[in-house]
């Protein structure tokens, strides 16, 4: 995978992993440090490992697009700008929410089912059943998704961004508890989303809907891409985390800054703080699909109806002209 240029956050991550604290901006410190810590690193076993996925994420810089790339050099297509735009989501959506490793193997599986199935609503439906099965693989590795449970920090206050990066130093990179979950996860990723792609559906309503593949059908995505967000629905998988249709915003918006900036990071797009805000502004700050929503879909037909029913309309409408 070529890598062009040195954005600012990786060399940051960088230079915190040999011991020098850039005295950087408070966006770059928050959104760098948080991916790496030494403490809790106690990620131990005797699974088969995937050689080079430290050396992997190294050079993507962010756990999302690592996770991204490693699927689709797994399926045989590499996505550049696609891993780019997945920048912001790594860290739980910069704010300690599910995982970035998740965002970015949903992201990777979608695009692996919009190629597998002709017909796009079964290219829906296993995308999102895939996107469940990762979700249970990494959930029973680390005992839960979010991003501030795995880190063990809470990246919303200042002073433990900055604890955080301390306690990162000694452990130096390769040992830091991202790099040491994502040399055991991925072996572990790559398997459910096989299984979970190939999973035969039963139940699959007559138009599946993803609440962030509509929010991708208003920002003017491609079939692909719609089905490439598809996994996003309902907090991710169905499990009420964090809103699936922010995260699709967020990345459709910051693929086609990337698109127009080559070789740049996703971080760099303006328009994800205006994206955030107007998500804050309708949401009352409340990013948990299932309190916005006011419902724990049990089935895909669960969310469909909900969405075909008119369920966050008007926040899919809003996250869609946003920027």
């Amino acid at each position: 995978m070529a890598i062009k240029g040195k954005i600012d956050r990786r060399k940051f991550i960088k230079m915190s992993a040999l011991g020098a604290v850039a005295a950087g901006s408070a966006a770059i410190i928050m959104n760098s440090g948080k991916l790496f810590t030494a403490a809790n690193s106690g990620v131990n076993g005797s699974e088969m490992i995937l050689a080079d996925t430290k050396k992997i994420f190294w050079k993507c810089g962010t756990c999302s697009q690592t996770f991204h790339y490693i699927l689709n050099r797994e399926f045989g297509y590499p996505k550049e700008a696609e891993g780019f735009a997945l920048d912001p989501l790594a860290g739980g959506l910069m704010l300690g929410h599910q995982c970035g490793m998740l965002w970015g193997s949903s992201l990777a599986v979608g695009a692996e089912s919009f190629r597998r199935y002709s017909d796009h609503n079964q290219a829906t439906a296993q995308a999102i059943t895939a996107t469940q099965y990762l979700m249970e693989s990494f959930s029973k590795r680390t005992k839960s998704v979010k991003c501030r449970d795995i880190v063990g920090f809470d990246f919303t206050d200042k002073v433990n961004e900055m604890k955080f990066i301390l306690n990162s130093l000694p452990g130096g990179f390769t040992n830091m508890v991202c790099m040491n979950l994502a040399e055991k996860w991925a072996p572990e990723a790559i398997q459910s989303a096989r299984e979970g792609l190939s999973y035969e559906q039963t139940d699959i309503p007559e138009l599946p809907l993803s609440c962030a593949s509509e929010v991708a059908k208003k920002m003017g995505a491609s079939d692909e891409e719609k089905i490439m967000v598809a996994g996003f629905a309902g907090g991710m998988g169905l499990s009420g985390n964090a809103c699936g249709a922010l995260g699709a915003a967020i990345w459709m918006n910051s693929l086609a800054w990337c698109k127009k900036h080559p070789g740049k990071s996703g971080y760099s797009n303006p328009n994800t703080k205006e994206i955030l805000k107007a998500f804050n502004n309708e949401t009352g700050s409340e990013f948990l699909c299932q309190k916005i929503s006011g419902q724990c879909f049990k089935t895909l037909r669960d969310h469909t109806e909900f969405v075909k029913n008119g369920g966050c309309d008007k926040l899919i409408n809003l996250l869609a002209h946003s920027s």
